[in-house]
C-alpha cells in the first residue's frame, strides 16, 4: 500500500471502524445502510448470524465446494485461506475419448464450413458435439454454487482462486469479500463463424456471476487474467483463442447487489449488467437489474465497465484507468437507465474522452461531476461531438438515495487506488 494511503482512506471515506478497538469481525460484518442497493429493502447480511457449526475454514477447492454444500441455506461463513486453485487438472483430463482439437479445426475451417452457419446443431460424435461434452466436464469441475444466506471471506492478503468460477445463483443475501480471482481458462472455446463478419471463439465460465439472485455484496475483491492475459493467447482462423469470459456479470432479473472497493484488471469483456435485448430476457430482467458500482478501480480493461441493459445502475467514486487497447467503459444497451457521477478517468494520449461512453441502444443517462486527466467533462458531450453517429441523450430518469458519503472526483484516483482491492480489509 501506498505512503499515507490507510489514513487517506480513513479519512476520505470515514471507515472510523477500521480503526476502532472493539470493531465487528471481518467475517461477521454486514453492508452498512443505505451502502448502494445492495442495502435496499431487507438489506445484505451473508452468512453473519452463523453459529460455529457452520463456520468453515479452507485451504483447497475440494474444501471449498463442500462447506458451500453443508447446511444448506443456513447462515454460513466460509473462510478462505491462501490462494486455492480450481485450475490444477490439465484441460487433456477434461476431454472426452475421442476429442482432437486439430479435428475441430480442420472440420470448422471457414474454408470447408464456410461463416454462414453456426456450430450448434452438430450432432454429439461430432467434434463440435465432442468438444460440447468435453467442456461439460470442466464445468462441472470449475463451477461452484454460493448458497443463500453466505459470507465468503478471504484471511488476510494472499486469499483468493485460481481458475475458479463462483455461481450465485438464484440466492439471496450473499457477501463475498476480501478475494483475489484469476480468471478461468476455457479448455474447448467454441468457434462460431457468424459473429462478426470473421467469427469468433467464444468461451465459458465468469469469474463470478449473480444469476438472477437479490442481496448481494462484492466488495474489495480483485478480478484479473493474472499470468494468462489475452496477450498470451493464440488465434485460429485469424481471431484470438478466446479463453476467458467477463470478471462478473449480473444477469437473469438478478438484483439489489453492491460492488464495492473492487479492482477489476487486465481483461476484455468485464462486467455484463443483462445479458441479452431478447424479448424473453426484458420479461425477466425489466425492473430488475438495480446495482451499484462504487470506489472501484478499473484498469487496462477493454470494455464493459459495465455495459448495462435494463438495470438502474448507480456508479459513482470510481476510478477508471485505460491503456492501449482501450475500447469504451460504460456501455449504453437496451432500456438501461445509468446514472455516472463523480467518477475519475486516466486517459492515455491518443485516446479522447468521446470514448468513455458507447451507444449500443437509445438509453438517456445521468452523467454529471466527473473528470478526465484531473478536468472536469461533461462525457455525454464529448462523446456526441467526437462520435456524432451516436448522439446520447441525458437524463436517466431517477435519483440514487442509497449512497453512505461522496468523495471529491478530483481525489477519487488517490483514494480507490490506496484502498481498492483483496488484501486491504483486516
Amino acid at each position: 500500500m501506498l505512503a499515507g494511503c490507510t489514513a487517506l482512506v480513513l479519512a476520505a471515506t470515514g471507515t472510523a471502524q477500521a480503526a476502532a478497538p472493539h470493531r465487528t469481525a471481518l467475517d461477521r460484518q454486514v453492508l452498512a445502510a443505505h451502502d448502494g442497493w445492495g442495502s435496499a429493502t431487507t438489506g445484505t447480511s451473508g452468512g453473519s448470524a452463523a453459529d460455529p457449526a457452520h463456520v468453515y475454514t479452507v485451504t483447497t477447492w475440494d474444501q471449498f465446494k463442500a462447506a458451500l454444500a453443508d447446511g444448506g441455506s443456513a447462515p454460513k461463513i466460509v473462510r478462505v485461506v491462501g490462494t486455492i486453485d480450481a485450475d490444477g487438472p490439465s484441460c487433456d483430463s477434461f476431454a472426452v475419448p475421442g476429442y482432437d482439437f486439430a479435428a475441430y479445426l480442420a472440420a470448422y475451417s471457414p474454408q470447408v464450413w464456410g461463416r454462414s452457419t453456426n456450430l450448434d446443431n452438430e450432432p454429439d460424435d461430432s467434434p463440435e458435439g465432442l468438444r460440447r461434452a468435453s467442456q461439460a466436464q470442466q464445468d462441472a469441475y470449475v463451477k461452484a454454487y454460493v448458497p443463500a444466506n453466505t459470507t465468503i471471506v478471504g484471511v488476510g492478503k494472499d486469499a483468493g482462486f485460481k481458475g475458479a468460477s463462483l455461481q450465485i445463483k438464484a440466492v439471496d443475501n450473499v457477501i463475498v469479500r476480501n478475494l483475489s480471482f484469476e480468471s478461468p481458462l476455457d479448455c474447448f472455446p467454441q468457434w462460431d463463424p457468424t459473429d462478426t463478419a470473421d467469427g469468433n471463439w467464444n468461451s465459458e465460465y465468469d469469474s463470478a456471476v449473480i444469476y438472477g439472485s437479490t442481496h448481494v455484496w462484492m466488495d474489495h475483491d480483485t478480478f484479473t487474467d493474472g499470468d494468462h492475459p489475452d496477450s498470451t493467447l493464440p488465434s485460429y482462423f485469424g481471431r484470438i483463442y478466446e479463453q476467458h469470459d467477463g470478471e462478473l456479470d449480473i444477469v437473469k432479473g438478478a438484483d439489489y447487489v453492491t460492488a464495492s472497493w473492487n479492482v477489476f484488471e487486465d481483461h476484455d469483456k468485464t462486467i455484463l449488467i443483462g445479458n441479452s435485448d431478447s424479448a424473453s430476457t426484458a420479461a425477466v430482467d425489466r425492473g430488475h437489474l438495480r446495482v451499484t458500482f462504487h470506489h472501484n478501480l478499473f484498469s487496462n480493461l477493454v470494455e464493459r465497465a459495465p455495459r448495462v441493459r435494463f438495470g438502474q445502475v448507480d456508479s459513482y467514486n470510481n476510478h477508471f484507468v485505460a491503456e492501449n487497447g482501450y475500447g469504451y467503459s460504460y456501455g449504453i444497451g437496451m432500456e438501461s437507465q445509468l446514472v455516472a457521477e463523480h467518477n475519475a478517468f486516466t486517459l492515455p494520449d491518443g485516446v479522447g474522452a468521446g470514448t468513455i461512453l458507447k451507444k449500443w441502444k437509445e438509453a438517456p443517462l445521468t452523467a454529471d461531476d466527473n473528470y478526465v486527466n484531473g478536468e472536469p467533462t461533461d462525457l455525454i458531450a464529448v462523446h456526441n461531438a467526437q462520435v456524432p453517429g451516436e448522439i446520447l441523450r441525458s437524463g436517466a430518469g431517477w435519483t440514487p438515495t442509497l449512497r453512505t458519503g461522496i468523495d471529491p472526483a478530483r481525489a477519487v484516483p488517490r483514494i480507490v487506488d490506496c484502498g481498492a482491492g483483496a488484501g486491504r480489509l483486516r
